[in-house]
């Protein structure tokens, strides 16, 4: 089937069957922003005239296509909430505790996140992304296998932009009562689904492919065009990095020649490190100034939540796409 149709017939049904939100649709417009790259955009939801090869390069695109096939639509925006769909099920429990790094800082008072601290066990997010990486583009995996770590990998980079997966403070906000619209939540509820889904319902149409349109607009033509090339940097503000010239590039390419040594253990990365400290800011500027049992969906505080959640799924679907356009075609091919 054209892979045109089959993602128009995919944004059907979602339409149909209504949406969540970074949870699913969240994780589903991180993955569309790399899958939907358009030098038209033309406001329709389902017809995709003009594909341009402007955030996925063509061998990663080519990969992408070929690996997730049929099932996923050849696209990363289903593909990407596989992750959460497996991690209840007896074979895949263990990858529970790779969404998110437990941050143990006190905000909102002092954000901050440490490698040694946080992640001193090696279970969790930074080190699933670097493990994933490498697994990817080795060639002596099964299909299913680098199928699986794309999979991760396309998950995973959403999460890590997720401010209350980057935080321990009362179970990552799980534990803080909410309201969203009057209905009771929780704080990361309300973050991981609530208000994007009241936001997407109210701005786009309700539907995961309309919002991800107006996020790449903003990338190519909008507010976000400007930033994008800070993006692919990771050079903390707020944290020391391990290396004045930490780039995407550096990252992988220091990683897969790690990996080429079977002996050698996989540790986590800079990028994504630096990527978690920026999510985790906004967890003392924006989240947890909060106020138990109010409604987070409402007011002040969700019209300052508003743009961090547009600005985190734009940002990192743009560096998930740098990311494997680096895997695949040895650049980020974005500037």
């Amino acid at each position: 089937m054209n892979t045109h149709l089959m993602l128009v017939l995919w944004a059907v049904n979602l339409l149909i069957g209504g949406v969540a939100a970074w949870g699913a649709l969240g994780h589903e417009t991180v993955g569309y922003v790399q899958w939907y790259q358009f030098t038209v955009l033309a406001f329709t939801h389902f017809v995709f005239s003009y594909v341009a090869q402007q955030f996925l390069a063509p061998k990663a695109l080519s990969f992408v296509q070929s690996s997730l096939g049929s099932q996923y639509s050849e696209s990363l925006g289903p593909a990407a909430t596989w992750a959460d769909d497996v991690r209840s099920e007896a074979a895949y429990s263990w990858s529970a505790g790779f969404h998110f790094v437990d941050a143990e800082d006190s905000p909102p008072s002092s954000c901050s996140v440490s490698e040694s601290r946080d992640c001193g066990s090696g279970q969790c997010i930074l080190t699933a992304i670097a493990n994933y990486t490498t697994r990817v583009v080795k060639t002596s995996l099964s299909a299913t296998q680098r199928q699986e770590a794309l999979k991760f990998i396309d998950h995973f980079l959403g999460d890590i932009g997720q401010p209350l997966h980057v935080e321990a403070e009362e179970v990552g906000g799980n534990d803080i009562s909410a309201k969203c619209s009057g209905s009771s939540t929780n704080l990361h509820a309300a973050w991981d689904t609530g208000m994007l889904t009241k936001n997407v319902d109210a701005n786009h149409g309700g539907t995961a492919t309309a919002y991800a349109s107006y996020l790449v607009g903003q990338i190519q033509t909008g507010s976000f065009k400007s930033l994008t090339s800070s993006w692919l940097s990771c050079t903390s503000t707020t944290e020391p990095t391990k290396r004045s010239d930490a780039s995407i590039e550096s990252d992988i390419r220091s990683l897969v020649s790690a990996s080429e040594d079977a002996s050698a253990a996989i540790t986590p990365l800079e990028c994504p490190l630096v990527w978690a400290q920026e999510a985790n800011a906004f967890d003392c500027s924006t989240v947890f100034p909060f106020t138990s049992g109010a409604d987070a969906c409402t007011g002040t505080y969700y019209s300052k939540a508003i743009p961090v959640i547009d600005l985190q799924l734009a940002k990192q679907g743009y560096r998930l796409a740098a990311w494997l356009n680096v895997l695949f075609d040895g650049a980020t091919n974005l500037s």
